[in-house]
């Protein structure tokens, strides 16, 4: 698919996003030919954790699945402090049931958790007693490793945001074998070997 025919990659903006946790993402996605779009529970700018100010694109509610590549959920503060953020958990559950991807990160994942999506789905957190603190019923199904994708649902800890760029290049296959094994081992290990990978795929 063209870049000029692929939907946009909506990344979730709240107060006190942690901005390190989808750094890689977003920008190899838009070195990829996608264009990210920032959505917030309205258009008031937001701050994240390190004081960027952030102007959402669009708002939740304007939101639709059929629109969007992907809806990315960065950790936050606030999944952890009440229900404020719970709206872009029932915002993944539209896209899930609508069989497009949605990539949840630290926070992310407790929120799709207290929505009931990690019950039936592979998934993968900071740590698993983390996620058992939301009383979910998906327990059983938590892998502890580093990222995780199950369908169309890609789950990340805090510290893994190389691997969470990694399970996201794959399923929308903007990055393949050895290509996405060259440039994980690239961010991940710092292996310069990888670069004559990237360098003769064009990357």
């Amino acid at each position: 698919m063209s870049s000029s025919n692929r939907k946009p990659v909506h990344l979730a903006v709240y107060d006190t996003l942690a901005d390190w946790e989808t750094g890689h993402t977003t920008a190899y996605l838009a070195r990829g030919g996608y264009e990210i779009r920032t959505v917030g529970a309205s258009l008031a700018p937001v701050r994240s954790v390190g004081g960027l100010r952030i102007q959402p694109d669009v708002t939740l509610d304007d939101l639709r699945p059929e629109d969007s590549s992907l809806l990315i959920l960065p950790g936050a503060d606030l999944w952890d402090t009440g229900d404020d953020l719970a709206p872009f958990a029932r915002k993944a559950r539209e896209f899930l049931d609508a069989d497009v991807p949605v990539a949840a990160i630290c926070g992310g994942t407790a929120g799709l958790a207290r929505e009931g999506l990690l019950d039936d789905r592979a998934h993968t957190s900071a740590v698993s007693f983390y996620l058992a603190a939301t009383g979910y019923k998906g327990g059983e199904r938590y892998v502890d490793t580093d990222a995780v994708t199950d369908g169309r649902l890609v789950t990340a800890g805090p510290t893994e945001p190389v691997a969470f760029a990694r399970e996201v290049f794959g399923l929308l296959g903007v990055y393949e074998g050895e290509v996405l094994d060259a440039w994980y081992r690239l961010f991940h290990d710092s292996d310069a070997e990888a670069y004559a990978v990237l360098e003769a795929a064009g990357q």
